[in-house]
């Protein structure tokens, strides 16, 4: 191969290489882009259920129908009585929905009956318990326990997925470090469960332990940063390439 055909080659090779990484950079800008349309928009969606009046929890034979993208965080009252069975805590360093449980503690969560004998699941609040200390956790919510019908209000919600990073749950003191309150039902014996659990806004103990509260759903939103830095990367390698190309055009004609 001649030298001007060599370098015909490489320069196609550097376009080509330029256009690809290009097109992924802008891609990849795009993404963020509709990624944060689709976060504006369920930022939207949970703001509007969280602000909605509570209304009747679903009968059970609609708990099937019901999921996350669609009724996550829908307000609901209903009357249940905690069952007397383990409870299940649920390690926290800190919340992204309760600006009142920004340090490290547990959630408890309760197996809870309604009237007409279905089971479901509570969490009763935030227990501020930096040692994880199981009495402090008893003492918390022996006391929600009293065998008589409480009217209750909160927040549906639902299993979490663990990652491979959570640790291992510790059986001996029932804490977990996932809000699977399915895994919480089969491991402690309460039985079938609701697919979803209950977020507990109230009513709120005397002593405010477990402490319940009103949620405020505070999602990261920095995808147009993202999606800046992914065309900014797009436009830098055109420019790299239009420079390269440059020099190798001027040092050609140079005699």
């Amino acid at each position: 191969m001649n030298e001007p055909a060599s370098r015909k080659a490489l320069v196609a090779g550097f376009a080509l290489f330029t256009l690809l990484l290009t097109a992924v950079f802008v891609a990849l800008g795009v993404w963020q882009l509709q990624r944060r349309t689709a976060k504006h928009e369920l930022i939207a969606a949970l703001t509007e259920r969280l602000a909605a009046a509570p209304v009747a929890l679903p009968p059970s034979a609609q708990w099937a129908a019901l999921n996350p993208a669609r009724d996550e965080f829908r307000r609901v009252s209903f009357t249940a009585t905690y069952a007397a069975l383990p409870d299940a805590m649920v390690y926290s360093s800190g919340s992204a929905v309760r600006k009142d449980a920004s340090g490290p503690g547990t959630w408890a969560f309760l197996p809870a009956r309604l009237p007409g004998g279905e089971m479901l699941v509570i969490d009763a609040g935030f227990v501020e318990n930096t040692m994880q200390d199981r009495g402090v956790e008893d003492r918390a919510v022996n006391k929600l326990v009293t065998g008589e019908p409480v009217e209750l209000t909160g927040y549906l919600r639902f299993p979490e997925a663990a990652s491979w990073l959570a640790p291992a749950e510790n059986r001996a003191k029932r804490l977990w470090f996932v809000r699977d309150h399915l895994a919480f039902a089969s491991a402690l014996g309460w039985g079938a469960v609701a697919p979803f659990y209950i977020d507990l806004e109230q009513p709120a103990p005397a002593n405010g332990i477990p402490r319940p509260g009103p949620l405020d759903v505070h999602l990261k939103d920095d995808h147009l940063q993202y999606a800046i830095t992914w065309f900014t990367l797009a436009g830098a390698v055109l420019i790299a390439f239009a420079a390269w190309l440059r020099g190798r055009w001027q040092s050609s004609v140079t005699p």
